[in-house]
């Protein structure tokens, strides 16, 4: 066995990519293709920057042939959205909005406006405006089935879903139980997206958009068809090109049943944005997308909930783990009476961690912190701290030599020195 190759702190190592494997002839399902195809396709993805300066000329003459048909076709009372007023003639905010109905529908300018019209009639049937200030008893939702956390490392806040909870039948009567409570629950799922668009700058190059990821472990399929259909109609209608990106995570066997569900609900370009991450391969797809120290801690990142009270998180440093192989971060010039606090975590885990000090002066005996253990996949982060009464390291091994799967991995440090 290698011995374990040393880490020099505290530069970060960028995650790198699998290894090709040895190509072995197989029969796609309908699965592997859904996958392949949204692998595929999500790399030639490339977001708009609003400039008008990049547009077409015929997209440019959309953008004018639309604002000159707005001011006979708005009602007075029904003429900005999102604050946004959309008669402004030197508010590069207007055109921004107004390129994202184009863009929704093909630069269709007839097509755009009618989406322009039946999107402010919605809202103001809707009270889209004045959803935000209202409680609508979902607390225990808060957090875990959508929610606002963090932001992508371009900087477009992240909305997280997950319906897993859902599979309880009690809260699952107790959420959709009737026409009424979806009615409800359909509102609240409005406020969320409201309060990630309330954070968007609408200006030409900066962040217009969102990212969304999707847990879909133990989503009751059947059970939220309904929701579901209205979800997405309501969001593709009434809020176009908001999303980036569509990152599913955690990916089951029936994903192609789910996908035949929503396609007709979904344009092309909708799909075009689609990035796929089956079980397993959670915390490697998202760190693509978002730093470690943003992502959940459920999703194998080193973000918790009341972290996003203290203002922005210590940066982690990233690192790969191969299959087969042991690695030491070592964390060298810690002075005597200094107190060190890590963090750290493994994608997927399923491996062997443990910590130890190892003092500077010659004799001293090494401190075993962290006995050598086995953390399970869904484990949450290391947080662990210790004071030190002599000058030396800290040694934090991870060892993954009984596995053969490559892991991405995040840890991030804090030395207090003693107070004189």
């Amino acid at each position: 066995m290698e011995a374990p190759s040393p880490i020099p702190l505290p530069k970060p190592t960028p995650p790198q990519q699998n290894p090709p494997s040895s190509p072995k002839p197989y029969k796609k399902s309908l699965f592997s293709s859904l996958i392949e195809a949204a692998t595929l396709r999500s790399p030639s993805f490339k977001e708009d920057s609003y400039f008008i300066s990049n547009l077409k000329s015929s997209e440019r003459k959309s953008l004018q042939d639309l604002k000159s048909k707005l001011p006979t076709s708005l009602d007075p009372s029904s003429s900005s959205i999102w604050g946004i007023s959309l008669l402004s003639t030197d508010d590069d905010r207007t055109d921004v909005v107004l390129l994202k109905f184009l863009r929704a529908r093909d630069f269709r300018v007839s097509d755009a406006l009618s989406m322009l019209l039946k999107c402010l009639a919605w809202r103001k049937d809707f009270g889209a405006d004045t959803v935000l200030d209202e409680d609508l008893g979902f607390k225990e939702l808060e957090g875990v089935v959508a929610y606002m956390h963090a932001h992508d490392r371009e900087g477009h806040p992240v909305c997280y879903n997950a319906y897993g909870v859902f599979k309880d039948k009690e809260m699952y009567e107790r959420i959709f139980g009737d026409e009424e409570k979806l009615k409800r629950f359909l509102r609240w799922r409005v406020q969320v997206l409201e309060r990630g668009v309330n954070v968007l700058q609408f200006k030409p190059g900066g962040v217009n958009s969102i990212i969304q990821v999707t847990d879909l472990k133990d989503m009751p399929k059947r059970e939220l068809r309904v929701a579901s259909n209205q979800i997405l109609s309501l969001f593709q209608d009434n809020y176009p090109e908001m999303v980036a990106r569509k990152v599913f995570i955690n990916v089951p066997w029936y994903f192609s049943m789910l996908y035949s569900m929503f396609s007709p609900f979904l344009t092309q370009r909708t799909k075009s944005k689609f990035v796929i991450a089956k079980e397993g391969n959670v915390a490697e797809t998202l760190y693509k997308f978002i730093r470690p120290e943003d992502v959940p801690v459920q999703y194998g990142g080193l973000s918790r909930p009341d972290d996003m009270q203290a203002g922005p998180p210590k940066p982690a440093s990233e690192f790969t783990v191969k299959g087969g192989e042991k690695v030491n971060l070592e964390i060298d010039g810690i002075e005597g009476g200094a107190t060190i606090t890590w963090d750290i975590v493994v994608g997927g885990w399923d491996l062997d961690y443990s910590a130890e000090f190892v003092p500077a002066a010659e004799g001293s005996y090494t401190i075993a912190i962290e006995k050598t253990r086995r953390i399970a996949p869904n484990e949450e982060p290391v947080h662990n701290s210790y004071t030190s009464k002599e000058a030396g390291k800290m040694v934090l091994s991870i060892d993954n030599t009984a596995s053969r799967r490559r892991k991405v991995a995040a840890y991030r440090y804090f030395v207090r020195k003693q107070s004189t």
